[in-house]
């Protein structure tokens, strides 16, 4: 994908638990331009893995007459440490103005993890959270 003058691919590697999605690895390759900082970038990577994955995996907003029933992390999960992924980053050396490295990542990670759960699975999930109930009912 590109997106703020930054190309970044992304490959998940899951299996299933109890019909629950496992992401083990997810392997990135970036091209952002000129760096002035790389641990930086991949800190920033890393962290937008993690919360894209949240997305795709657990979190859901619900309405009860008019109102947001998750109103704090005990009931809008994000992904913790154990169940974070080994993040394999390859930051592609350039000498091009800088791109943008906030979003790129947590905008690729889901559909990275719905394609590797599709190839897993031979079932296309339209409906995030990425639940067991919806790879079923996909």
């Amino acid at each position: 994908m590109e997106g703020y003058d930054t190309y970044m691919a992304q490959v998940a590697e899951v299996s299933l638990k109890n019909g629950e999605v496992i992401v083990h690895r997810v392997t990135v390759a970036a091209d952002l331009g000129r760096m002035v900082n790389p641990d930086t970038v991949e800190a920033q990577i890393q962290g937008s893995i993690v919360f894209g994955m949240s997305s795709a995996l657990m979190q859901e907003i619900t309405l009860d007459k008019g109102r947001v029933q998750q109103t704090n992390y005990n009931n809008y999960p994000v992904v913790r440490m154990h169940e974070a992924p080994q993040i394999d980053i390859v930051l592609v050396p350039s000498t091009e103005k800088p791109g943008g490295i906030g979003e790129p990542a947590t905008a690729l990670v889901v559909p990275a993890i719905a394609n590797a759960v599709a190839a897993l699975t031979g079932k296309r999930v339209r409906k995030l959270p990425m639940t067991a109930q919806a790879i079923q009912q996909a």
